[in-house]
């Protein structure tokens, strides 16, 4: 029997009967979208479920029976409306922000600490092998760093030479210009390796690990220089003060990659792009950390290499920068409700 054949059942007497529970639950709505779900009384909160069900059930009493277009559309609005803020996830910016620095990106990182190490040996590795070429016979550093970038830093150099460009008194023109030149070529080569160790990632983890193979090479390299002459402490201060945190955030770059190249390698019971995919999830929240700890690696060189001389107290720097990053990736936590 439709509508039609009931003459008693009309939108004013069912809005009527029922208009009360709406209007409040759209009171209870519209102070939960301006303030939250804490402005809410207890009693509150146990009526927001009870008036969002008594309007999906006005709701399809008035679809069934054909009541008019505008308060349809106005059930239909307040229903979905309420499904939102009772069921659906309502965080704000800062929310989801706090969120992925306290708890999403620190679980990510710890989610990849198996390639994380494997690519930390790789870059090490990387390190050795240049650095014991080039402490055997001097001609390999040529194969290592362009010469144009070397600024006089290479077998040739003087040891005066090279103590100048660490900073540490005398000569501060020239020289300090061009070690600026090398630690900028530094920072531009890790920075795009590493993008480019992620992205390459999907072809089985290959093109990452020799990427990250590569980025020890300048590095070892140009260490044997300075040790050769009674230099690699002084060297190692001066590299230290933003190398942890750069070479972390490199280290951490390869490993997204890697894991991206470990899915599609042994995907499991899922196909590749299932599994890929999966992986990129972890991967991608573990780069957007990669490019602020880039970020702070520059600052570190741009200021405070620049600025700080002595090199214990770049040792220091370089120390407290590394064990904040492991402290923050890795001591775990748990998640509150925000």
């Amino acid at each position: 029997m439709s509508a039609a054949e009931l003459p008693s059942f009309s939108t004013g007497r069912f809005r009527a009967e029922r208009e009360a529970d709406w209007i409040a639950f759209d009171l209870l709505l519209t102070k939960l979208e301006k303030r939250g779900a804490k402005a809410l009384t207890s009693d509150e909160l146990l009526q927001l479920p009870i008036l969002y069900r008594a309007t999906l059930s006005s709701l399809s009493i008035a679809r069934a029976t054909s009541l008019d277009k505008a308060l349809l559309d106005h059930l239909e609005a307040l229903s979905i409306r309420g499904y939102f803020l009772v069921y659906g996830v309502r965080e704000t910016r800062w929310s989801r922000a706090r969120r992925f620095f306290l708890y999403d990106w620190p679980a990510a990182v710890r989610a990849v600490w198996k390639e994380t190490l494997i690519i930390a040996l790789i870059i090490t590795l990387g390190a050795l092998t240049s650095w014991s070429l080039v402490a055997s016979n001097p001609e390999w550093y040529f194969n290592f760093v362009p010469e144009e970038l070397s600024g006089g830093r290479d077998p040739r150099a003087t040891v005066e030479f090279l103590k100048s460009t660490l900073g540490h008194g005398g000569d501060t023109g020239d020289e300090q210009s061009g070690l600026h030149v090398f630690a900028t070529y530094l920072f531009t080569h890790n920075s795009r390796v590493s993008i480019m160790s992620f992205a390459l990632g999907f072809a089985f983890g290959v093109p990452t690990m020799m990427l990250e193979y590569y980025q020890g090479i300048s590095l070892g390299a140009m260490l044997a220089v300075f040790t050769s002459k009674g230099l690699g402490v002084d060297f190692g201060g001066w590299l230290f003060i933003h190398g942890t945190t750069e070479l972390f955030a490199a280290a951490l770059s390869g490993a997204a990659g890697l894991r991206i190249g470990a899915a599609v390698v042994f995907p499991g019971a899922r196909g590749r792009l299932e599994a890929a995919a999966e992986a990129g999830k972890t991967a991608g929240k573990v780069m957007v950390g990669v490019i602020i700890m880039l970020l702070v690696a520059g600052l570190l060189e741009g200021f405070g290499r620049q600025l700080i001389t002595d090199t214990m107290l770049r040792y220091a720097i370089g120390t407290v920068m590394l064990l904040f990053w492991l402290a923050y990736y890795y001591i775990p936590r748990r998640e509150d409700v925000a």
